[in-house]
C-alpha cells in the first residue's frame, strides 16, 4: 500500500454579513419519549464496542433528555431489549419518539440532524437488499469485483439523491463506499477459500491494484469512516505479523512497535487505543507499558493504560492472587481461593457464550484428568450474567465438566476478575501451593507448553 498525496482545489468565498456568528458547539442533544417503556433506563452506548457512554432516567412520562460531548459518530440507544442506532454530529438536536410496544417500527427522529439519521435508515435497507441465495465470495474474481462495484454504485446513488445533506457528508459517504467496496476486495481470497471451498485459492495479481492508491494517513477518514479504519489496521498489521517472526515477539508487542512511528496523532492514538487489550496478556509488561506510553498522545487512553499497567504489576509472578471468597460451587456449597491452598490451582475464566472457551473444554478436560491424582486443582470459574445462571447449571452437566466449577458473584465486575483486569475470555492463570502467582496469563490447555509448566512443578 502506497502513500499517495491527493492534492484538494479549494474555494473560499467570503460573504459579507451583519448578523452574529453563532457560537460552534462541541456537543449534541438527544431528547425524545417513549411510550410504554418497561424499563426507566435508556442507554446511549457505543455502536462500535456497545459500551455505555451515558445513562438517562426516563421520566414518568416517558420524556427523556441527554447531551453528549464530541458526538460524531454512531451510537446505540437502548431501552430494555429494545434497540435502535442513531447518528451523531456536533451541533445536532435531535428528538427520538417511540412505543416500547412496537419499538422498531414506530421510531420517529425528528430535529436537526434527522435528515442524516433518514439517510443512514435508508443505506441500512438498502444494503439488506444485497443479500441473496448466492453468496459472493463464491463468485470467481470477474464476477465479484463486478457485484462489490454495482453495490457501491447503488449506495453512491442514494447519497446523491437524498435531499438535504450537506456536500461534505455526501464526500464522506462516498469516500466510505468506496473504502467499503476495497475492504471486500480485501477479504475476497479468504473467503472464497473457505466458502468455494478452495483452500489453495490466490487472487491474480492485479485483482487488488486499486488497494496500492490509498492515502494511509488520512486523519480525517480514518475518523469518519470504520472501513478505512480497517483498511489501515490491516497495512500495520501485515508489517507487524512480519516483525514479530522477525524479532521472535508477540504480535501485540510488535504492532505497538509499529504504531509507534505513525506521524499523524489522530492514527496512533486510534491504533494504540485498538491495542489497549494487548497490554493485560503481554509477558513483557514494562516494555508493553512505557512503548505505549512514549507513543500516545491522548491523556484519556494514556490514564487507562496507567491504571491497567498499576493493577498488572500486583498481579505479576511471586505476588499473592487476589482473593476470591465465597464462589457457588456447581457441586455444592461455597468455595473460596483460600481453601485451596496447599495445592497449585489452575484457573479458567470462562463464560457459556464464549466459543473459544467452549472449544478449550476438550482439551481441559483431557489435562484434568491427566493430571487428577496429581497435587493440583483445576478451577473452572464462570463469568455469566445472573440471567444465564441456569444455562451455566446445565452446561457443566451436559458436557460433564471436572474439576471445581465455580460462578463469580458479579459477573466481569467481580473483585476478583477486575484485581487481574481481566478484559477478554477465556483467561487461564496458574497458582502455587501458597496462592502466589507462578503465571496471570498461564498457556492454555490447547497448547503443549501447559504440560511442559505442569511436569516442572509437580
Amino acid at each position: 500500500m502506497k502513500k499517495s498525496i491527493y492534492a484538494l482545489g479549494l474555494a473560499v468565498i467570503s460573504l459579507a454579513s451583519c448578523k452574529t456568528e453563532s457560537t460552534p458547539v462541541d456537543y449534541a442533544v438527544v431528547t425524545g419519549k417513549i411510550k410504554n417503556a418497561s424499563s426507566t433506563e435508556l442507554i446511549i452506548a457505543s455502536f462500535s464496542n456497545r459500551k455505555a457512554i451515558d445513562t438517562v432516567t426516563i421520566a414518568a412520562d416517558g420524556t427523556f433528555t441527554d447531551t453528549i460531548a464530541n458526538p460524531k459518530g454512531h451510537y446505540a440507544v437502548i431501552n430494555d431489549k429494545n434497540r435502535t442506532d442513531i447518528y451523531l454530529e456536533e451541533g445536532f438536536n435531535i428528538a427520538l419518539n417511540a412505543d416500547a410496544t412496537d419499538f422498531n417500527k414506530s421510531i420517529v427522529i425528528t430535529g436537526n440532524g434527522s435528515t442524516e439519521n433518514s439517510f443512514f435508515k435508508a443505506k441500512k435497507e438498502k444494503e439488506a437488499t444485497f443479500k441473496s441465495d448466492t453468496n459472493p465470495y463464491t463468485l470467481d474474481e470477474a464476477a465479484f469485483k463486478e457485484e462489490m462495484t454495482s453495490q457501491k454504485k447503488a449506495l453512491n446513488s442514494l447519497v446523491d439523491n437524498t435531499e438535504g445533506l450537506t456536500e461534505a457528508f455526501k464526500t464522506t459517504q462516498k469516500n466510505d463506499n468506496n473504502y467499503s467496496y476495497l475492504v471486500n476486495l480485501s477479504n475476497y481470497e479468504r473467503y472464497h477459500q473457505h466458502y468455494a471451498k478452495k483452500p489453495e485459492f490466490k487472487v491474480s495479481d492485479n485483482f487488488l491494484a486499486e488497494l496500492d492508491a490509498i492515502d494511509i494517513t488520512n486523519d480525517k477518514d480514518f475518523s469518519n469512516s470504520s472501513a478505512y479504519k480497517s483498511l489501515v489496521t490491516a497495512h500495520y498489521s501485515k508489517i507487524a505479523t512480519k516483525k514479530a517472526e522477525k524479532d521472535s515477539i508477540s504480535f501485540d508487542l510488535a504492532m505497538l512497535k509499529t504504531v509507534a512511528p505513525i506521524e499523524s496523532d489522530a492514527i496512533r492514538n486510534g491504533l494504540l487505543k485498538d491495542a489497549i487489550f494487548g497490554i493485560t496478556i503481554t509477558d513483557k509488561l514494562d516494555e508493553y507499558y512505557n512503548t505505549f506510553i512514549s507513543a500516545s498522545t491522548d491523556e484519556e487512553i494514556n490514564k487507562t493504560v496507567k491504571d491497567y499497567y498499576t493493577k498488572l504489576k500486583a498481579v505479576e509472578k511471586g505476588n499473592p492472587s487476589p482473593k476470591f471468597v465465597g464462589y457457588e460451587n456447581h457441586a455444592g456449597g461455597k468455595t473460596s481461593l483460600e481453601d485451596l491452598k496447599g495445592k497449585y490451582v489452575y484457573i479458567d475464566v470462562w463464560a457459556t457464550w464464549c466459543g473459544p472457551c467452549l472449544a478449550e473444554i476438550p482439551a481441559l478436560k483431557e489435562t484434568e484428568e491427566a493430571y487428577h491424582n496429581k497435587n493440583i486443582e483445576f478451577v473452572s470459574i464462570s463469568v455469566d450474567r445472573p440471567d444465564a445462571y441456569n444455562k451455566w447449571k446445565q452446561m457443566v452437566i451436559d458436557k460433564e465438566l471436572g474439576g471445581i466449577q465455580l460462578i463469580a458473584d458479579n459477573n466481569f465486575e467481580s473483585d476478583f476478575i477486575q484485581d487481574y483486569v481481566i478484559q477478554g475470555i477465556p483467561k487461564f492463570i496458574l497458582l502455587d501451593t501458597e496462592g502466589n502467582i507462578v503465571n496471570a496469563n498461564a498457556p492454555r490447555p490447547s497448547d503443549p507448553k501447559l504440560k511442559e509448566v505442569l511436569n516442572s512443578l509437580l
